[in-house]
């Protein structure tokens, strides 16, 4: 897809953007959680369906694995008309390296497959300051000093970046979690922390177990029965005013350290 608008950048080249969505069928607390069903739809296609609205990205890849259990992955890439790439299971870096390098990017939008929820005008925001300002800035992202919701979560990064993490990170937590050789290294990677005028961190809208999916599908459940099928984060919090309860699903869940 082509932009609205051009970004002209140093030696007048068009930057091709790629966001690389990480998705497998394994996971610890709840297996096969991202071709679970909402609203007749699996977990990474409402993903892939919210990213397409972001007119400023050139690719959506699905970053899998060499599993054999992955190969669901690879035909739900096909039956949503998306590229994929397999690589480590466990070297998550590596496989977004290569995806990167694969798919010629030269600006990597990341977000993962466990966020339906994720709201397309705050990711092509991120993506679009990360572009105006790509001079200033190696990486942008809205999940160091959190102020969105966790399951919105976007991070943006210049190709150049990633492939120097990829090549001087060598501790298991780098390897497995992608960025934090970059934003754990503001001397070496210029960072901007994208922030919403008001704090929204205590919010629980990804999903890694059973009761937060239970909550992802309430929140379908009342957008859809309103005929509201392109809400954002505003309609999501315009909706926890009316129903408080619906803070109390998975007020208990606690997200895996990094």
């Amino acid at each position: 897809m082509r932009r609205e608008f051009a970004f002209i950048i140093g030696s007048d080249v068009l930057k091709r953007v790629v966001c690389i969505i990480q998705t497998r069928i394994g996971s610890t607390r709840l297996p096969g959680k991202v071709l679970m069903k909402v609203q007749d739809k699996t977990v990474v296609e409402h993903v892939v369906n919210r990213i397409r609205k972001i007119k400023n990205i050139d690719d959506i890849v699905l970053a899998t694995t060499t599993l054999e259990r992955d190969d669901l992955v690879v035909n739900e890439a096909n039956r949503l008309g998306v590229k994929y790439y397999r690589g480590s299971e466990a070297d998550v870096l590596s496989r977004y390296y290569y995806s990167a390098k694969a798919f010629n990017a030269d600006v990597v939008v990341r977000v993962t497959s466990d966020c339906p929820l994720i709201d397309s005008g705050i990711s092509k925001n991120i993506v679009d300051f990360y572009l105006s300002n790509i001079r200033e800035y190696d990486y942008v992202s809205n999940t160091i000093e959190r102020t969105y919701p966790r399951g919105l979560d976007t991070e943006v990064f210049s190709f150049q970046a990633l492939e120097r993490a990829f090549n001087e990170a060598y501790s298991e937590r780098d390897r497995e979690h992608v960025t934090p050789y970059i934003w754990d290294n503001p001397q070496i990677f210029k960072l901007y922390h994208y922030k919403n005028e008001e704090d929204y961190s205590m919010l629980r809208w990804t999903l890694d177990t059973k009761e937060d999916l239970q909550l992802i599908n309430e929140i379908y459940n009342f957008m859809y029965r309103e005929k509201k099928y392109e809400f954002d984060m505003r309609d999501i919090i315009n909706l926890y005013d009316s129903h408080k309860e619906l803070k109390d699903i998975n007020k208990n869940i606690e997200q895996k350290k990094i």
